[in-house]
C-alpha cells in the first residue's frame, strides 16, 4: 500500500494551488476565511469558474464531462481548494445525485441533467429525511402513485438543506406500501417549480435559514424522471449515502479551520496556556491520523476496491474533529464569541459556526448509526 503522492500528483497539486490563488474571487475568500455566511451567488460563481476550467465535476469520469481524475487527484483538489479559501462545493448535485444518475440513470437522464449540474445552471437539494424517518430512512412515508405517464407524489420532507434555492430535488418515495420497508422505495427526480411543491423555512439556533420543510401535495412527476427500476430506490440510496459520508469527513476543510484556530488562539494569548495548547495539539494529531486513514481508503480505491465501513469511520472521526476545532475556537475567543454574525473580527461568526456544526454528527446517518455499521461489518456483532 503506497500512501505517498507521485511526482505527477505533486505537479497537479501545484496546478490546483495556482488556479485557486488566481481565480478565486477575493470577496469569497474573505468570507470563507472569517467563517461568514455565503450567498447562493457566491457558490454559483465559484462553480461556474471551475466549470469554465473543465473542473465542474471534479469526481466525474470523462465520458460524462468530468476531468477523469483518480481518487488521489480528487483528494488533492479538495485539499488545495480548502487550503486556498475556496468554499466547499454544494454536494447535492455534483457529489450526490450526479453519481447516481451516472450509475443507474438512462441516457436521456444523463444528457438532460448532468451538464446543468456541472455548470450550476440547476441547483439540487436532497429529499430523504422525514419527520418520522431520519436515520431510520426505510420508515419514510412519502407516497408516489403511478397514474398514466406520471407519478403523483404526496408527503413531507424535512431538514432539506438549501431547498429555498433549489431547482430540483431528488426524492425517496414509497411506491409499494405492501412491500417490506426497503423494497417498496423508488428514487424520483422532482422539479421544485411543479404545482404542489411548498418550501417552508426552518430557522436554526444561529438565526440562519439553511434548512427547510418541503411539502409535496398531489405533485405530478413524469415517469421518465424515475431513476432505475421502480421499488429499487433503496439500492440507489445506499450508493448515494456512501458518497455523502466520505464527503462529510472534510479533511481539507478541517486543516484550514485548524490553522484558523491557531491564529485565533495566538491572537488571544491562549497558546500560552499549556492545557489549551495540549488540546490543540491533540486535535491536530487526531486529524493527522484521520488523514492517514483517508489515504488508505484512497489507495484501495486506486486498486478498484469498493469502499466498505471505512466511509463510516471517516464520517465519524471527520465530523468529531470538525466539531472539536469549532469548540476550541469558541473557547479561544472567550466572551467576544458569544454574539451571532456581528462584528468584523475573528470572533464574529464563531458562535454561529459552532451551533451549525452540531449537525455534522447527525446528517448522512448519525454517528451512532455509523458505529452500528462498523460493529456489524467489522466485528460481526
Amino acid at each position: 500500500m503506497d500512501l505517498a503522492f507521485s511526482a505527477a500528483e505533486q505537479d497537479f497539486r501545484e496546478e490546483v494551488r495556482r488556479f485557486v490563488a488566481e481565480r478565486l474571487p477575493a470577496h469569497i475568500r474573505a468570507k470563507v476565511a472569517n467563517g461568514a455566511p455565503l450567498a447562493r451567488e457566491d457558490h454559483v460563481l465559484w462553480q461556474r469558474t471551475l466549470h469554465d476550467r473543465g473542473w465542474g465535476g471534479p469526481g466525474w469520469p470523462r465520458e460524462f464531462g468530468g476531468p477523469g481524475w483518480s481518487p488521489a487527484e480528487q483528494y488533492i483538489f479538495d485539499e488545495e481548494c480548502a487550503a486556498g479559501g475556496a468554499p466547499r462545493l454544494i454536494p447535492f448535485g455534483i457529489k450526490m445525485v450526479a453519481p447516481v444518475i451516472m450509475a443507474f440513470g438512462n441516457a436521456w437522464q444523463q444528457q438532460r441533467f448532468l451538464p446543468k449540474i456541472a455548470s450550476a445552471e440547476e441547483w439540487w437539494c436532497q429529499g430523504y429525511s422525514e419527520p418520522g424517518a431520519g436515520s431510520d430512512l426505510a420508515s419514510l412515508t412519502t407516497r408516489a402513485e403511478r397514474i398514466g405517464d406520471d407519478y403523483v407524489v404526496n408527503g413531507q420532507k424535512t431538514w432539506t438543506t438549501l431547498a429555498q434555492h433549489a431547482d430540483w430535488i431528488f426524492c425517496l418515495v414509497r411506491t409499494d406500501p405492501a412491500a417490506k420497508p426497503q423494497r417498496g422505495i423508488s428514487f424520483l427526480l422532482i422539479d421544485m417549480r411543479s404545482p404542489g411543491v411548498t418550501v417552508r423555512p426552518i430557522v436554526t439556533l444561529d438565526g440562519a435559514h439553511e434548512v427547510n420543510e418541503v411539502w409535496l401535495e398531489d405533485v405530478h412527476v413524469p415517469a421518465q424522471n424515475l431513476i432505475g427500476e421502480e421499488n429499487q430506490g433503496w439500492t440507489y440510496a445506499k450508493f448515494l449515502l456512501g458518497h455523502e459520508r466520505s464527503n462529510i469527513a472534510g479533511i481539507g476543510i478541517a486543516k484550514r479551520e485548524l490553522a484558523r484556530l491557531k491564529r485565533i488562539a495566538q491572537a488571544e494569548g491562549r497558546m500560552d496556556d499549556p492545557l489549551f495548547a495540549a488540546k490543540v495539539a491533540q486535535v491536530e494529531i487526531d486529524l493527522m491520523a484521520l488523514e492517514i486513514t483517508n489515504l488508505r481508503v484512497l489507495s484501495a480505491e486506486q486498486a478498484r476496491k469498493a469502499p466498505g465501513p471505512e466511509a463510516s469511520i471517516l464520517k465519524i472521526r471527520g465530523t468529531e474533529i470538525q466539531q472539536t476545532i469549532s469548540e476550541l475556537a469558541l473557547k479561544a475567543a472567550g466572551p467576544r464569541a458569544l454574539h451571532l454574525h456581528h462584528g468584523d473580527d475573528h470572533a464574529a461568526h464563531l458562535a454561529a459556526g459552532y451551533c451549525n456544526l452540531r449537525k455534522l454528527s447527525i446528517f448522512g446517518g448519525s454517528n451512532d448509526i455509523q458505529r452500528n455499521i462498523i460493529a456489524q461489518t467489522l466485528l460481526g456483532l
